[in-house]
């Protein structure tokens, strides 16, 4: 986990040390602009952020109800209240994205 971390953090480190060229503002030609990459990675963040937090709400959830099966029905009703939460936010912010994506 450590290295694929080390990985991701040095390609974004990179593409934002090198994206200053390839940002400036031509107006002859098409170019990329800072605010759909932005977007994207804002995008690509809320949906590993969303998938890591079902996950461990679904762990979370099985562990305790293995623990405590007599339980398991307010288990699952809170867990289905968590994720509902969750996606919430996801929804949320990959709006702020999109949002931000046809602004520029």
């Amino acid at each position: 986990m450590n290295k694929m971390l080390w990985l991701v953090m040095m390609a974004v480190a990179i593409l934002l040390t090198t994206s200053t060229p390839l940002l400036a503002e031509d107006k002859g030609a098409q170019s990329f602009y800072g605010t759909a990459i932005a977007a994207g990675i804002g995008a690509g963040l809320s949906i590993i952020g969303a998938g890591w937090g079902f996950g461990r709400i679904g762990a979370a959830a099985l562990e305790s109800m293995a623990r405590q099966p007599e339980v398991k029905d307010d288990i699952g009703r809170n867990m289905i209240v968590i994720a509902a939460l969750l996606e919430g936010a996801t929804f949320f912010s990959l709006i702020v994205a999109m949002l931000l994506f046809f602004k520029s």
